[in-house]
């Protein structure tokens, strides 16, 4: 089975800050929550799961939002990404009904966005 390429490792390294001491961390971050939503955009799974990933660590730039998580690692679970639905399971442990229920619209939504930009 051939090996899929991660998303994170087409990411061109970012600007260096001003003491040349390599790329500032939130550049750096900025760049590959931009990457990882790119690759998203275009269907990838492991940049769905990556995103999930993010949003519920807080890592990468983002900020921690279950929902969000949520969100991601559901669009991930559709598409059959493997660790996706024990991940989206997790997340949903801590949060409510409500809460699930608005992770839901928002992968509706972007799946409906999806197809707009495919047609």
């Amino acid at each position: 089975m051939p090996q899929v390429q991660s998303w994170m490792a087409v990411v061109p390294p970012a600007p260096a800050h001003k003491n040349n001491a390599g790329p500032c961390p939130s550049e750096r971050a900025d760049t590959l929550i931009a990457a990882c939503l790119a690759a998203a955009a275009n269907g990838d799974s492991h940049a769905y799961y990556d995103l999930g990933v993010a949003f519920s660590t807080g890592s990468y730039g983002a900020d921690c939002d279950l929902v969000e998580a949520h969100k991601w690692f559901n669009l991930a679970a559709v598409v059959g990404h493997d660790d996706a639905a024990r991940a989206r399971a997790d997340v949903a442990e801590d949060l409510s009904a409500r809460e699930i229920a608005e992770a839901q619209r928002r992968a509706r939504e972007w799946l409906r966005a999806a197809a707009r930009h495919a047609a």
